[in-house]
């Protein structure tokens, strides 16, 4: 249970490599307790990801970051975590502030709360799109995170260095076939 939780960054590095070498070698099943995303998509050939107690999802690292059965599985892995903006359906499409949003996943057999998730980096600034205003911009050397706030909730984009980011209100454009609607946190299974 989260063996490396008080080990310096240099030695947790170097003991995770070794854990992972060690599984390689002896070929059995490990069952690894962490709360860090690294820790858990490093070693993991399939994640299990509880919340409070329950079961959200188990997959690979890639099915957990591509296709979140759950919003929270979508928020805890990534960094920053997807997008969750609160969405109306109207005739089976997702709708955030007045604009029908293209989704994965159709709407049929969504109720209570609906959501669309997309992460930062499937998100892009656009000429006509989705009202936002911009919050800040954060450098992280690679790429740039541009927080926007859309119909008061906030949206992360990832932006590369060289893109230009336009100050106060811009539109957003969400990429559909990485964009998807929820259902009281769970991913609507519906087609389209």
């Amino acid at each position: 249970d989260e063996p490396l939780t008080v080990i310096d960054p240099h030695l947790k590095w170097k003991l995770r490599s070794k854990l992972k070498e060690l599984h390689h070698k002896v070929r059995a099943t490990m069952i690894y307790v962490t709360h860090d995303q690294t820790e858990a998509l490093t070693f993991a050939d399939k994640v299990v990801v509880m919340d409070d107690g329950v079961v959200v999802q188990i997959g690979t690292p890639v099915e957990l970051f591509e296709r979140p059965a759950h919003t929270f599985v979508g928020h805890f892995i990534g960094s920053p975590g997807m997008n969750i903006v609160p969405c109306s359906i109207d005739n089976g499409r997702a709708v955030i502030d007045g604009v029908p949003v293209e989704t994965e996943n159709g709407a049929q057999g969504a109720t209570g709360r609906t959501e669309v998730g997309v992460r930062p980096e499937f998100v892009t600034l656009a000429d006509h799109g989705i009202p936002a205003r911009i919050v800040r911009v954060a450098d992280t050397g690679r790429h740039r995170i541009v927080e926007a706030q859309v119909a008061g909730t906030r949206v992360h984009v990832v932006v590369g260095d060289g893109e230009a980011v336009p100050e106060g209100t811009a539109h957003l454009a969400f990429a559909p076939a990485m964009t998807r609607i929820y259902s009281d946190g769970w991913l609507v299974e519906g087609g389209r």
